[in-house]
């Protein structure tokens, strides 16, 4: 490495970093390379959130809800776990999946409202109210593991959503 000097290693290295992720050494056309890209990513959450808008039938309050309610399970939940110390990331990604797939219905009960049914939304609303209801109750259930004393009138509240939606699932 005697001839070398350092200059020459970093230009080195840059020459490779601009092979290897195709990086043009003009700077405007670096300037104007990484705007498409931000661009590209833009249009493709753009895409994504079209969709699910439309998948998920909108953000109403029932899904603003339901989707509170699922970010709330799961952090009471790693919570839960660390207090018992019971941490694990394979009960943790499973935790995940089922929250997608919460989601996935309520998608799946939107479709069948407005393709199947094509009149209102009853479908996506018994399938947000029972999930409302489930992750309510497993809200409870995880402070209480924590420690933390829970209001008994909340929790009666949720039991009776719960009921309620289960009705409305047989009613179905």
């Amino acid at each position: 490495m005697g001839q070398y000097a350092r200059s020459d290693i970093v230009l080195e290295s840059n020459s490779l970093l601009r092979a290897v992720f195709f990086i043009p050494k003009n700077k405007e056309r670096q300037v104007t390379v990484m705007r498409q890209a931000v661009t590209t990513v833009q249009y493709v959450f753009a895409g994504i959130g079209g969709f699910m808008g439309w998948f998920l039938g909108g953000l109403d309050g029932f899904l603003y809800a339901l989707l509170m309610f699922v970010v709330i399970d799961y952090v009471t939940g790693l919570m839960a776990a660390f207090v018992q110390k019971k941490v694990s990331s394979e009960v943790g990604f499973k935790g995940i999946c089922k929250k997608v797939a919460i989601f996935c219905l309520v998608g799946i009960g939107h479709v069948l409202d407005t393709q199947v049914i094509q009149n209102g939304s009853v479908l996506r609303t018994a399938v947000i109210f029972f999930y409302l209801s489930n992750e309510g109750i497993s809200i409870i259930e995880n402070v209480a593991l924590i420690g933390l004393p829970v209001p008994k009138k909340l929790k009666e509240v949720l039991e009776q959503l719960h009921e309620e939606a289960d009705e409305k699932k047989e009613d179905e």
